[in-house]
């Protein structure tokens, strides 16, 4: 029976080391810019109280404007509150001894497989709270689909798209899990087969490289 996140049962010699999963709230946050989002809606609220109060409209067509206005704004920002919240339903991260596993999808359920081999080094983007996002720099050669990424991936790399764990929280320790994981692995062959490969699963380098 395969863990929750892995589409098939770990080979022997194969352990987890981390699971985790986006937090909805960095999410909404960090790459749906929710709060930037918000303050534009509210200056175009303001400026249009100012202006129909300029015009001479009545307190009450103001409220009724204003009230209309804001409900017109609720929707995106909860649409982005929603996919946010679905992400963290569906997302899950695993980094073994061996690889990085991302499993994602709202719709589309879909695997990841990007084995330790493939990846050529690791950054830690940290936000205030502790919470960040962790890109994995592939090795020159290695192609995935920024798209089909989205938004588990770097953004604005769409030449070279950089697979990215993101979202997380006490993303420090993680990406320390991480350093530790790829120098221990450094030395150590790479698993043939690691994944058992299905229609909804890719390994970089493969079938991944294919979809780009």
């Amino acid at each position: 029976m395969a863990t929750q996140g892995l589409p098939a049962r770990l080979p022997e010699g194969e352990r987890i080391i981390w699971q985790g999963a986006p937090s909805w709230k960095v999410v909404v946050r960090s790459v749906f810019h929710v709060r930037l989002v918000a303050a534009y809606f509210a200056l175009i609220i303001l400026w249009c109280i100012a202006s129909d109060v300029r015009d001479g409209a009545s307190a009450a067509s103001v409220a009724l404007s204003a009230a209309r206005m804001t409900g017109a704004a609720l929707v995106p920002l909860a649409v982005m509150t929603a996919y946010a919240w679905f992400m963290q339903r569906t997302t899950v991260y695993t980094m073994t001894n061996r690889r990085i596993v991302m499993h994602f999808g709202v719709a589309f359920p879909m695997s990841f497989n990007i084995p330790f081999a493939k990846i050529d080094g690791a950054a830690l983007a940290l936000h205030a709270d502790g919470s960040g996002d962790i890109p994995l720099h592939l090795t020159v050669g290695e192609k995935l689909a920024y798209l089909v990424m989205w938004p588990n991936v770097r953004p604005w790399r769409m030449k070279r798209p950089e697979p990215m764990i993101r979202g997380i929280e006490d993303a420090e320790r993680v990406a320390q899990l991480l350093s530790r994981a790829l120098a221990a692995a450094a030395s150590l062959p790479v698993p043939v087969g690691a994944v058992a490969p299905r229609a909804a699963t890719a390994t970089i380098g493969s079938s991944a490289a294919a979809a780009a």
